[in-house]
């Protein structure tokens, strides 16, 4: 017995040893680029092989298990976008951007991205072969062709929560009476107007992907992968076919967040994969400033996708004037050197190393646009937030963080130094927010397998059972008719109608014939 369980570990192990695994992460956004860089050092640290199709190329990558794809020209078609500019944002008063403009963004980087000659020097090496393929998912499915041409199963990772644009992929949607579109403002319960709004988007979401996003993807697809396919004596599947054949969908979410819609058993969260532990150790400046702060400190960081030197310049003056006014420490991560006046409470860093100031101690409060990474690291690090949200999916992890009580809410707007002097009052003299900042950051760590591990195990999991197919759910194969029972509906009526039918039939005929009888009399 005990020579047929060591032959079986070691065949298990053999089935997982040294894949070959595609990760693709296209989008020229910085933070989700972590997300992949993470995704790439856990496959390797477990001895897998990675090649990696990347924006943001590692410097100085080790060269054994590790293969990078350069797309780094995808930055381009974000270089010049005003609507990343908060001054631009403020003065145009710019509502959040539409279904449809995210929908033709992440279509245009997959265009870029599939016809990038590094990507088709790669695809067209018929020698090329992988064991799964990883990509980011972001309101397009066009890199499951990449599964298609390697014969292998497909894992999507997605940057944010759970939200029914993903889910339907491997399950029903989620109703959108309770599950609101992930750019959306509104938080649970809903009211009428909001299930309403919520129920319109949701609508207009499907119609722009059915008939404007939908068939300019299949277009690109049988482009690209057709020849391909063609060339390796295959036929290409349908397009519709495929978008619904992931294996596995990972999630950058976390357990600990309230107000999340059910999931499926082959959609994982993975929340805090981009938290390195342990940390690494500050610089001795920065070390030395927080240690010696006695009232505390305040970190303050727009992210890195909007930038705080993006601000109008009155805004950033009056907004160092308000920090000024405070006993604590203010640390705020802004890009440049140009600023003016600086109070001595205010440390100005081009780049902060986020994650090593929010695990000191002596941080009090994190002032952020609200970011799911950032959000994710105010959890992990038991740390409060006052959130300032601007666009994507902002707004909802604000709304989460507020829900769950360990945040303030203040609007992007010209009144924001008076507003956020408010919030940081209220914050510093009412401890509960700090308290149910640690509470949900316990409920965070207490789980199985920490997200680096987890990630690792259902990968291999995935090429070890050939997709697992026994992880998905049979909603996928229903049809919308027979979920919603419409079948059922059309006989009933019928049913009734050809019985109202026959009454009335009869009534009509017994009604001739009494008539009949009495002319008769």
């Amino acid at each position: 017995m005990k020579c047929i369980l060591v032959l079986h570990l070691l065949f298990l192990l053999y089935n997982v040893d040294g894949l070959k695994v595609l990760v693709c992460f296209p989008l020229p956004v910085k933070s989700i680029s972590i997300l992949g860089q993470s995704v790439v050092r856990y496959l390797m640290d477990a001895g897998h092989e990675v090649t990696y199709i990347t924006v943001y190329p590692l410097k100085n990558p080790p060269t054994k298990k590790l293969r990078q794809i350069d797309i780094s020209s995808n930055t381009a078609l974000v270089a010049d976008a005003q609507i990343l500019s908060l001054a631009y944002i403020l003065d145009n008063k710019l509502e959040n951007s539409s279904p449809r403009d995210i929908q033709i963004f992440s279509q245009n980087i997959a265009r870029n991205t599939l016809s990038h000659e590094n990507v088709t020097k790669l695809l067209e090496d018929q020698s090329e072969h992988f064991d799964v393929v990883i990509a980011d998912l972001l309101e397009t499915e066009l890199y499951a062709g990449l599964a298609v041409v390697y014969k292998c199963p497909m894992i999507w990772i997605h940057s944010m929560g759970a939200n029914w644009q993903v889910l339907k992929l491997i399950d029903v949607a989620t109703n959108p009476a309770y599950d609101p579109n992930y750019l959306s403002s509104n938080i649970n319960p809903l009211s009428f107007t909001q299930r309403v709004e919520e129920l319109w988007t949701r609508m207009q979401w499907q119609f722009f992907k059915t008939f404007f996003t939908q068939p300019g993807e299949r277009k690109i697809y049988e482009t690209v992968f057709g020849p391909l396919l063609a060339k390796r004596g295959r036929m290409l599947p349908n397009y519709e076919d495929i978008i619904y054949n992931a294996s596995l969908i990972f999630a950058n979410e976390h357990d600990a967040a309230l107000n999340r819609p059910s999931t499926p058993q082959n959609f994982k969260f993975i929340g805090g994969l981009h938290i390195e532990e342990p940390v690494k150790p500050l610089e001795n400046d920065i070390q030395c400033l927080i240690d010696n702060s006695v009232h505390g400190v305040i970190y303050f960081s727009m992210g890195s996708f909007l930038k705080s030197n993006s601000m109008p310049t009155n805004l950033t003056k009056n907004i160092l004037q308000m920090f000024g006014e405070l006993k604590q420490t203010v640390i705020w991560k802004f890009e440049g050197n140009n600023l003016q006046g600086i109070p001595n409470n205010v440390h100005i860093v081009n780049w902060a190393p986020q994650q090593s100031i929010l695990a000191h101690p002596n941080v009090k409060i994190f002032l952020t646009h609200g970011g799911l990474f950032s959000s994710i690291e105010a959890i992990h690090f038991g740390v409060p937030i006052i959130g300032i949200p601007v666009r994507f999916d902002q707004n909802t992890n604000v709304n989460k963080a507020v829900l769950n009580g360990y945040a303030l809410k203040v609007a992007l707007s010209y009144d924001l130094p008076k507003d956020l002097k408010a919030a940081i009052n209220i914050m510093l003299n009412d401890d509960r927010y700090t308290k149910k900042a640690k509470e949900l950051s316990s409920v965070y760590h207490d789980r199985l397998l920490k997200p680096g591990p987890s990630l690792v195990y259902w990968v291999e999991h995935v090429v070890r059972t050939r997709g697992a197919l026994h992880l998905r759910s049979p909603a996928l194969h229903i049809p919308l008719y027979q979920r919603l029972y419409l079948d059922l509906l059309a006989i009933t009526l019928t049913i009734v109608s050809v019985l109202i039918f026959l009454i009335s039939t009869l009534c009509r005929n017994k009604t001739g014939k009494l008539h009949y009888l009495k002319k008769i009399d």
